[in-house]
């Protein structure tokens, strides 16, 4: 053990004159001792561990051509390695390469700890990455360049910080099937368990949640539609709905998982969060919003008023009201989000309220592009279904039936490609009432009628749903509390007596 011993002296100094960066070179010694005396033990951990986790250089290079010859189906013991190695590199203790290797084969351990080995040397790979991250903080704090403000440095390190969290991670891989089926039967238990038996996350829309399943993780929801049809109005009554069905359960790891319900993030580019909050107050208290601004309420409605705060209070509902944001500033809060409360629904509206990093003057569409594409990045990223709201192009106006289409999409075709879903809000209403004839005409009569058909009631049309149907489905709109419902069907109607 004296030649290996002699290089673990060499690296690592018992008395340092300078604080070290956390690595392990025996842990280093055992691993490759194992594997070259069983090359199967490196099945173990290739999934998880490169050569670049390695601390000393000569360990990573002989982990590396390892890697190349048990891939290309080859032996990879001391003698079949050495060639590969420069002959004259000094291990210490006068140790050539060749028998340095053939030491670390002699006095391997057992290959069934190799998986723990291989670990250890990720977990210190990774904390000397936290340290180069902190390193970098300080250093370009001190040395910041004029066009950088603190801001973008924030956001590069949270970014950083985020994707070694998220790289973090030696799970993956094949699984037994007997796992999948089990993965399988906890999806439909949970489904089970959640408000409506959903594999997603409930609307509260039962008729929506029907032919959708819910909102899927991972999945970028377009909600467009033309000014004055609700679309504000509906993802805000959802992403309410989501709040307020929120159950969550400590597990053994003490994480909490979601069972029910979700915490929502909800970026408001036009609306403040007051005015936001006024919404909600008014649809759950049914008190119209105008009412509560002009502070025109009785005692009654007031008592309404703060029995609906009560309860949404308790709500895991945040609000980010900054105006102008870019897809980078809006990608690190939602990131920071999610690991310091959580997040299982993100909102964004509007889309076109967006910038990219393109400079400004740049191609519009090209600028679209990539906010849809960095927010589709997002969803799968975080394994969160996002909401974004979209405006639709006036060409709706000039058709007869004005009904939205997939073509009606402002600006960019990518809008379309990138979403796993196409949701239009359409109230006729909204046409119908603008139509109105002067009143004793026989036009006013039919006008009448068909306010009569058409009063109270939105459509939602899925244009596009890359797992599921298309189709539309009817709401109630009840415009003075700005809130959509479930519409009570005839043929779901209790019989009359």
């Amino acid at each position: 053990m004296a030649p290996v011993d002699s290089l673990a002296r060499r690296l690592v100094d018992p008395e340092p004159a300078y604080r070290q960066a956390p690595h392990n070179v025996e842990a280093e010694q055992a691993l490759l001792g194992a594997v070259l005396v069983n090359n199967d033990a490196f099945w173990r951990v290739s999934d998880f561990l490169e050569a670049e986790h390695f601390y000393e250089g000569l360990h990573a290079r002989t982990y590396e051509i390892v890697a190349s010859l048990v891939r290309a189906g080859k032996a990879a013991t001391p003698v079949t390695i050495k060639t590969f190695l420069p002959a004259d590199l000094d291990v210490g203790g006068g140790l050539t390469v060749a028998q340095y290797l053939a030491r670390l084969a002699a006095e391997a351990t057992t290959v069934i700890n190799a998986e723990d080995y291989g670990r250890s040397i990720y977990d210190l790979a990774l904390r000397r990455s936290l340290i180069g991250i902190g390193e970098d903080v300080v250093n370009v704090a001190f040395d910041a360049p004029v066009d950088m403000p603190p801001r973008q440095q924030i956001e590069d390190a949270e970014r950083k910080l985020f994707e070694l969290a998220e790289t973090g991670r030696y799970d993956g891989g094949f699984q037994t099937f007997s796992n999948a089926l089990k993965t399988a039967v906890d999806m439909a238990a949970n489904a089970y368990k959640r408000d409506g038996g959903l594999s997603g996350i409930a609307t509260g829309l039962d008729d929506l949640d029907r032919l959708m399943g819910g909102l899927q993780a991972s999945d970028l929801i377009i909600l467009a539609g033309r000014p004055g049809m609700g679309k504000t109005a509906l993802v805000t009554n959802i992403a309410y709905n989501v709040a307020r069905a929120y159950q969550g359960e400590v597990q053994p790891d003490g994480r909490t998982k979601t069972i029910n319900g979700g915490i929502v993030g909800f970026f408001s580019l036009e609306m403040s969060a007051e005015q936001l909050a006024t919404r909600i107050i008014a649809e759950q208290a049914e008190i119209s919003s105008s009412k509560i601004r002009r502070g025109s309420i009785d005692e009654r409605d007031f008592f309404k008023l703060t029995e609906a705060v009560t309860e949404m209070q308790r709500a895991p509902l945040f609000i980010d009201e900054t105006g102008g944001l870019s897809i980078a500033q809006l990608t690190a809060r939602a990131r920071r989000l999610k690991r310091s409360k959580g997040l299982d629904l993100l909102v964004v509206d509007y889309l076109q309220l967006l910038s990219a990093s393109a400079k400004k003057g740049e191609n519009r569409v090209q600028e679209l592009t990539e906010i849809t594409t960095g927010l589709k990045a997002l969803a799968k990223e975080l394994a969160t279904p996002i909401i974004a709201l979209s405006q639709l192009s006036r060409q709706v106006e000039s058709r007869e039936d004005k009904r939205p289409q997939l073509s009606d999409l402002r600006e960019s075709g990518s809008i379309e490609q990138d979403a796993d879903v196409v949701l239009f809000v359409f109230r006729e209403e909204y046409y119908v009432k603008n139509k109105k004839p002067r009143e004793g005409t026989p036009e006013f009569e039919q006008w009448m009628t068909e306010m009569t058909a058409v009063s109270g009631k939105a459509e939602v049309i899925i244009g596009k749903q890359r797992h599921g149907p298309t189709g539309t489905v009817e709401l109630q709109f009840e415009a003075e509390y700005t809130r959509f419902g479930n519409l009570a069907q005839e043929d779901r109607l209790p019989e009359r007596m």
